[in-house]
């Protein structure tokens, strides 16, 4: 819906416009607070990041923490203030340097430990995070051996141990350093076996590098993580003894506020930028946003200019379903209502014309004559001058009930109507016409049927109907006015034999000045207004009013009204 709506439209780009300013001021905040923090504490995170590596250190070479306090002297003389404080898991402290005491803090900064180095502090550390520089048993660091044993030495010693064989593996004639590794690894080798086994492993060999003999040739044992977890363990297991045992380590700095504040220095362009860019989007935005919507706007603007100066229009292109979508549909449609209103007004104007000339004409005639002498003016002269008179009067009064109905002043004076009772005298008042034209005319009512209606005004409407269907039914025809009750309305019928309707000219029935003779003679018709003065007198009272017919069958009327309750 966001699409739909102008309103939402603005809000988006106002979102957007707001969400791009917060982005590029976090942005900003976070880089300058990042360079502060880092200028900050840049010196005092190296040290002590340094100050772990020296202990470490010291654990690797060591196998306890009685002589630490010489490796941190010298450290803690560079940086005046810092505290130091190495306790062992239970709690007792091993050593307390620098600082002025007081509580430590609630969290450790790093656990010393050689046998699981911090990969977060040392990011080199080996994947079984065993400091490398702890040899324990071995003579030779392990970036130093031999992958693999190719003397035969290690295989020959390894099947004495296994008491497979008795062989002189000439141990004697290796490097001192070399069989101290050989003797150190078949340990190590008797620990993994073991640890295999209680996994119901099989045993394996290892290389110097201590990895599983074969595995070198494309060979991996047969649970791989497994045995390289037998290995992680068995090492720390065998380097245990040489090692100090692992720390808490604590660091405190100098206490008191920070030195410098966070400052914009060095960083005005990058700010500059990030403001530039962040109005030259926002301007964008708005700019885009903005002639999407004026664009419909102008063109509506244009159209409504081109109107005032009494041209005609084409209907505005309709893009999109927002409300400036709908403003211009209702544009549009008021335009078509417009052009429509000025036709049904010039054709009402021609039709009064029309309507009022042939009596003026003949009144004007008949005068004119007298005058001249050229005719009397007899009593015969006088009624033909008095009907004429009576044809301008019939036509202006219906004009006034149309123009009274069209203003919605129309007043009804509503009162419990027996629809029977009209009927009858409906009949009464056409009985006589209808006789002279030889038509029948007959009515048929329930007499319990009642309607809240003016009597004078339905009595016109049903008038109207008869006077119509009596005019156009042929000598030997019929008129049949009918009442029935039907789904809490009262329908009356007023059906004829004439000759019917065509059906292209049925829709035009109630238009004003509309004749079904095309020859707009008043000996086939009357004023042309009585059908739409009957449609708004039957829509004043609530109900509604059609017609049907049939070519060569007749016509009839169906008028329906809201029955009184």
């Amino acid at each position: 819906m966001a699409r739909r709506s102008v309103l939402a439209r603005l809000l988006l780009v106002a979102a957007l416009i707001a969400v791009c300013s917060i982005a590029a001021t976090a942005w900003l905040s976070t880089q300058l607070t990042k360079a502060s923090i880092a200028r900050e504490q840049g010196r005092e995170l190296a040290a002590d990041n340094r100050i772990y590596a020296t202990l470490l250190g010291y654990a690797a070479g060591h196998r306890d923490w009685s002589e630490v306090d010489g490796y941190l002297d010298a450290l803690l003389r560079e940086h005046p203030g810092r505290r130091v404080v190495l306790v062992t898991r239970d709690g007792r402290t091993i050593a307390d340097l620098g600082g002025a005491g007081g509580q430590l803090p609630a969290t450790a900064a790093a656990v010393v430990d050689p046998l699981a180095v911090d990969p977060v502090l040392v990011p080199d550390a080996p994947a079984d995070r065993i400091d490398e520089r702890v040899l324990g048993p071995f003579r030779t660091p392990i970036g130093f051996r031999d992958r693999e044993d190719r003397t035969g030495s290690l295989f020959c010693l390894r099947l004495v141990r296994k008491e497979q064989a008795r062989l002189d593996c000439r141990e004697d004639d290796l490097p001192f350093d070399t069989a101290a590794d050989f003797a150190a690894l078949l340990d190590l080798e008797d620990l993994v076996n073991a640890c295999l086994a209680r996994r119901s492993l099989p045993p394996v060999d290892l290389d110097p590098d201590y990895t599983p003999a074969g595995k070198q040739s494309g060979v991996p044992p047969p649970d791989e993580p497994a045995v390289a977890a037998c290995v992680t363990a068995s090492r720390k297991e065998q380097l245990t003894p040489y090692v100090a045992a692992p720390a808490l380590l604590y660091l405190t700095t100098p206490a008191g506020p920070p030195t410098t504040a966070i400052s914009l220095s060095g960083n005005e362009w990058q700010v500059v930028g990030a403001a530039a860019a962040v109005l030259l989007a926002a301007v964008g935005a708005a700019a885009f946003a903005g002639a999407r919507i004026t664009r419909p706007l102008r063109a509506l603007t244009a159209a409504a200019d081109h109107l005032s100066s009494g041209g005609d229009l084409p209907p505005v292109p309709v893009r999109g379903q927002d409300e400036i979508a709908v403003l211009t549909r209702a544009f549009n449609t008021m335009v078509a209502s417009r052009a429509q209103l000025e036709q049904a007004r010039k054709a009402l104007v021609g039709d009064v014309a029309h309507e009022l000339r042939t009596p003026l004409s003949t009144i004007r005639g008949w005068l004119e004559a007298a005058e001249d002498g050229v005719s009397d003016l007899d009593p015969a002269l006088v009624a033909l001058l008095l009907e004429e008179a009576l044809v301008l009067q019939h036509v202006v009064d219906d004009l006034q009930d149309l123009a009274v109905a069209d203003a919605g002043a129309l007043r009804l004076t509503v009162e419990p109507v027996p629809v029977a009772a009209l009927l009858d005298q409906v009949r009464a008042a056409h009985e006589a016409r209808a006789a002279q034209a030889g038509v029948a005319v007959s009515v048929s009512a329930d007499p319990a049927l009642v309607v809240p209606a003016d009597a004078v005004r339905l009595r016109q409407v049903l008038d109207n109907l008869v006077a119509n269907a009596v005019r156009y039914v042929p000598a030997g025809g019929s008129v049949t006015v009918g009442a029935v009750a039907e789904d809490g309305h009262v329908l009356i019928t007023v059906a004829d034999t004439g000759a019917g309707i065509a059906p292209e000219d049925l829709p035009h029935v109630f238009d004003r000045f509309w004749r079904a003779d095309r020859s707009r003679s008043r000996s086939t018709g009357g004023s042309g207004l009585g059908l739409a003065i009957v449609r708004k007198l039957v829509e004043a009272h609530g109900g509604t009013v059609d017609v049907t017919s049939t070519t060569g069958v007749g016509t009839t009327f169906h008028v329906r009204l809201p029955e009184l309750r």
